[in-house]
C-alpha cells in the first residue's frame, strides 16, 4: 500500500486529494479557495464522510500547502509527513519536452518554469507549489502530469498554424491544448461506457476555462485550445478566439504594452468582459441584463460551432461528451447546445438532462449518445503517478 497526494495548483485555489494505492480509496479530498484574498475559506473531507472547514483571511501559496499537509496529519488522515510516499502535480504546459508523467528532479522542474510563456496564468504557480512541497517534504518523490500530454498526436494539420514552417519548427509552435487530463479520462470513460475502443467522440470540457477536443481511437486529433490556453471558446474571463491584429491596435490605441493587452484577454474578457455583471455561468443566468445574455448566447455558439466542426472533421459521432463544473451541472447550457446540434441527429431527453445523473442522455432515436461524466482529474493523474511508481 503507498499513500500519494494529488496536488492540483491554480492561481487562486488549491485542490488536493490523498489516495491509497492501490486500492485508489480516497482517505481525504480538500481545497483553499480564494487564495491571497480576504476571507480564504479551507474545507476538507476525511475519515467517514467527516469534514473540517475553517477562514483564514489573504492565505498566500507557502501557507496553503502548509494548511493542505498539516491537516492530513493533524485531523489524523496520516500519522508523519513522511507517510505520503509520492506527490503528483498537474502541470499545464510541457510542450513538446514532456509527453507524459515526469519525475521532477532539477532540470524537469527548471523546464517547467521556461514553458511558463506557453501557460503563463498555470506553470509559475504550479512550479511554485512543487518547490513549496519540496522544502516541506524533501525525501518525497514528486511528479508532474502534464496537461499537454494527451494532445501530443494531434497531427499536423490540425496541430501547427498557417505561419512560416521555418518558424514553426524553430520555435515548436504548435496547438498545445489545456484540460488534457480530464480530456484523456472521459475518452477512456465513454469508451467504457459505449462498450468499444474505436468511437468517435466529441468531448466538452464546459468550466471557467473551457476546451472541445475530438477523439477517434482513443486518441485526440483535435482540440479548441492552442500554443496558449487563452485560444478556442470564449471562457469565464478569457477571450478565446480573437483577430491577433487586435494585439497591436490596443497598444496603439490604448498606450499599452503586449503583456497589458494579452492580460486583458486572459483576465478582464470572456463572460466577465462582454457581461459586464460576472465571469459565473449562475450569475448570468440569473440576471435580466442584455449583455448577461448575449455573453450566454456567444458561449453556447462559439461551443456549437467547435462541436459541430469537429463532428464533420470525424466523419460523424459516437457520442459527444459533457464534463466540467458548467458541463455537469448546467442543465440549461447542454439543453441549448444539443439543440443546435439536433441538425446531426443529436436529441437530448429531456427529463433525463433534468435529472442530470451521469450517463446517457439521449433519446433513443438519437444518432448518437450524449453523455455525461463527472470530472475526476485526480483520479486519471494518480493512475498515471502509480504507474510511473511501479515503473521506476
Amino acid at each position: 500500500m503507498s499513500k500519494v497526494l494529488i496536488v492540483n495548483a491554480g492561481s487562486s485555489s488549491l485542490k488536493f486529494k490523498l489516495f491509497e494505492m492501490p486500492k485508489e480509496t480516497v482517505l481525504a479530498d480538500g481545497q483553499v479557495e480564494r487564495i491571497n484574498l480576504p476571507g480564504s475559506i479551507i474545507k476538507i473531507k476525511y475519515g467517514d464522510g467527516e469534514t473540517f472547514k475553517q477562514v483564514e483571511d489573504n492565505v498566500d501559496y507557502e501557507r496553503s500547502a502548509a494548511i493542505m499537509l498539516n491537516n492530513l496529519k493533524d485531523l489524523g488522515v496520516i500519522d508523519h509527513l513522511h507517510d505520503i510516499d509520492a506527490v503528483g502535480n498537474r502541470v499545464v504546459a510541457g510542450s513538446t519536452v514532456f509527453d507524459k508523467v515526469a519525475k521532477i528532479d532539477d532540470k524537469a522542474l527548471n523546464w517547467i518554469n521556461e514553458l511558463s510563456e506557453i501557460a503563463p496564468i498555470h506553470n509559475p504557480v504550479e512550479a511554485e507549489y512543487i518547490q513549496i512541497i519540496r522544502r516541506i517534504l524533501p525525501e518525497t518523490d514528486q511528479y508532474a502530469i502534464f496537461d499537454s500530454a494527451f494532445f501530443k498526436d494531434v497531427p499536423e494539420v490540425n496541430a501547427i498554424y498557417g505561419i512560416p514552417y521555418e518558424l514553426t519548427k524553430k520555435f515548436t509552435i504548435r496547438r498545445y491544448g489545456e484540460h488534457g487530463i480530464n480530456h484523456g479520462y472521459i475518452t477512456q470513460r465513454a469508451q467504457e461506457l459505449l462498450g468499444y475502443k474505436t468511437a468517435k467522440l466529441v468531448t466538452l470540457h464546459l468550466g471557467s476555462g473551457a476546451s472541445v477536443a475530438a477523439e477517434k481511437d482513443g486518441k485526440c486529433v483535435d482540440t479548441s485550445m492552442g500554443f496558449t490556453p487563452m485560444n478556442g471558446l470564449t471562457m469565464g474571463t478569457r477571450s478565446g478566439d480573437v483577430d491577433p491584429a487586435l494585439v497591436p491596435f490596443f497598444m496603439k490605441r490604448m498606450g499599452a504594452s503586449a503583456e497589458e493587452v494579452i492580460e486583458m484577454f486572459n483576465d478582464r474578457s470572456g463572460l466577465l468582459g462582454i457581461s459586464g455583471v460576472s465571469s459565473d455561468m449562475r450569475d448570468l443566468e440569473s440576471s435580466d441584463d442584455d449583455r448577461a445574455k448575449l455573453a450566454l448566447d456567444i458561449f453556447v455558439n462559439r461551443t456549437v460551432k467547435y462541436a459541430a466542426s469537429y463532428i464533420t472533421e470525424l466523419g460523424g459521432v459516437d457520442a459527444i461528451v459533457f464534463s466540467g463544473g458548467i458541463g455537469e451541472h448546467d442543465k440549461w447550457v447542454r439543453e441549448q447546445v444539443c439543440k443546435k446540434l439536433e441538425i446531426f441527429g443529436i436529441k437530448l431527453d429531456d427529463a433525463l438532462n433534468e435529472k442530470q445523473a451521469p450517463g446517457d442522455l439521449s433519446t433513443k432515436d438519437s444518432t448518437a449518445r450524449i453523455l455525461l461524466i463527472p470530472a475526476d482529474e485526480e483520479l486519471a493523474m494518480v493512475r498515471d503517478v502509480a504507474d510511473e511508481m511501479n515503473a521506476d
